[in-house]
């Protein structure tokens, strides 16, 4: 039997994933300390918002050039469109799981324990939510092809028009 014919398990899933992960790592610093600051200012829900927004401005490039190695596609501007829609959905995720992580979870169960600490955990438990939902909507959408442009592009009612 000859071993070298025997398919390999294929790491680069895993890879793909460790990457966004160690990006996602970076976001969630800075979603984190900014949302810090911004509570001093703004209510809870507000400062969650203001802290991803910062987060996702701060995170494109490298998420685009380490996580899914597409530093040189040429489409920066399509990928920063999508990246965009997608870490506004992510965003939307992460603001309500948390919110209600602490308006259900958080308050009810652990009244004694400090204000700050319950806003924190219920945090981080939207950034959870909000990483699955950003890992899958940029690896699905953002940083791959989907035609999607290229058929817009061909329409072909848009065709016609140009030959009249």
């Amino acid at each position: 039997m000859n071993v070298s014919t025997i398919e390999q398990p294929k790491h680069k899933e895993f890879n793909d994933f460790f990457s966004f992960f160690l990006m996602a790592l970076l976001g969630a610093s800075i979603n984190f300390i900014s949302r810090i600051f911004y509570r001093q200012f703004f209510d809870f829900d507000t400062s969650v918002l203001c802290g991803y927004l910062t987060a996702t401005v701060l995170t494109f490039l490298p998420t685009k050039k380490y996580a899914f190695s597409a530093a040189k596609t040429g489409k920066t501007a399509r990928e920063a469109i999508k990246f965009l829609g997608i870490s506004l959905v992510a965003l939307v995720v992460q603001v309500y799981a948390a919110k209600y992580t602490l308006e259900w979870v958080a308050n009810p169960l652990f009244p004694k324990i400090n204000q700050v600490y319950r806003e924190t955990g219920s945090h981080v438990v939207g950034m959870g939510f909000s990483f699955l939902a950003n890992y899958f909507g940029h690896k699905l959408l953002t940083f791959r092809s989907t035609g999607f442009y290229d058929k817009i592009r061909s329409n072909p009612i848009k065709q016609k028009e140009k030959q009249l």
